[in-house]
C-alpha cells in the first residue's frame, strides 16, 4: 500500500467555532493519538485529505509544521450527514512493522446460480489484523454459481500473508436467499375485492 503525503499544522484553538473556521479556510480538524503520547490536535487540508480517504485503511504521511512525518490510519471519519463534507478525523499514530487491527470491506463478484437468488451481505466489513504499512484495501469473494441457501463465513475468506482475521471465523459474513414468489390472492378475496369496487 503507498502512504499518502499531508501538510498538517497544529491547531491551537478550539470549539465549533474554530472548526467552522478551519473548515472555511479548506482545512479539517483531526486529532492525532496513539502510544501513549498526549493527543495533537492538527489542521489538514479538506481536499487532500479527502481523496486519500477514498482508500479504506489509508496510510498518511503526516508533515506536522516541517518537524518529520508521522504515519497514521484514519480510526474515525465523521462527515456532515447532509452534504457529506468531512467534519472531523481522528487518526491513529502507527509505527512500521507495528500490528494494527482494521475493518476492511468486503466485495462480491461473480454471478448467482440461476433463479433470481439474492445476494445479502450480512457483513460489510472483516475485522483484521494486519502490519500497519501493509493493510489491505479489500477483499474479493467469488459467489459465483452459489445457489440459495448457500453463505460464505468469514474464515472462508483467504487473506494475504501477514494478516489475520480478528471476527470470528464462523460468522456469516455473504448469504444467497431465494427470491420470494409473490403468492397468488385466493379466488374468493379477489371476488370480494371485485364486489366492493363496483
Amino acid at each position: 500500500m503507498s502512504e499518502v503525503k499531508l501538510t498538517a499544522s497544529v491547531r491551537t484553538t478550539f470549539g465549533k467555532g474554530a472548526a467552522r473556521q478551519l473548515r472555511r479556510a479548506a482545512q479539517v480538524p483531526a486529532v492525532l493519538y496513539g502510544h501513549g503520547s498526549d493527543p495533537i490536535h492538527l489542521a489538514l487540508p479538506t481536499h487532500e485529505t479527502g481523496m486519500a480517504l477514498r482508500t479504506p485503511n489509508v496510510l498518511l504521511s503526516l508533515d506536522i509544521e516541517g518537524k518529520g512525518s508521522e504515519l497514521a490510519i484514519p480510526k474515525a471519519v465523521q462527515r456532515d450527514a447532509v452534504k457529506g463534507f468531512l467534519e472531523h478525523i481522528d487518526l491513529l499514530l502507527v509505527k512500521r512493522g507495528e500490528k494494527v487491527t482494521v475493518e476492511v470491506p468486503v466485495v462480491a463478484e461473480g454471478e448467482l446460480a440461476a433463479g433470481g437468488n439474492l445476494l445479502e451481505h450480512v457483513l460489510n466489513t472483516l475485522s483484521v489484523e494486519a502490519e500497519a504499512t501493509h493493510l489491505p484495501e479489500s477483499f474479493t469473494v467469488s459467489v459465483e454459481g452459489l445457489e440459495a441457501g448457500a453463505s460464505v463465513l468469514a474464515q472462508d475468506i483467504v487473506l494475504p500473508a501477514g494478516v489475520t482475521l480478528v471476527t470470528e471465523g464462523d460468522a456469516v459474513v455473504l448469504q444467497v436467499l431465494a427470491a420470494q414468489a409473490e403468492e397468488p390472492a385466493a379466488e374468493g378475496e379477489t371476488e370480494a375485492a371485485e364486489g366492493a369496487e363496483a
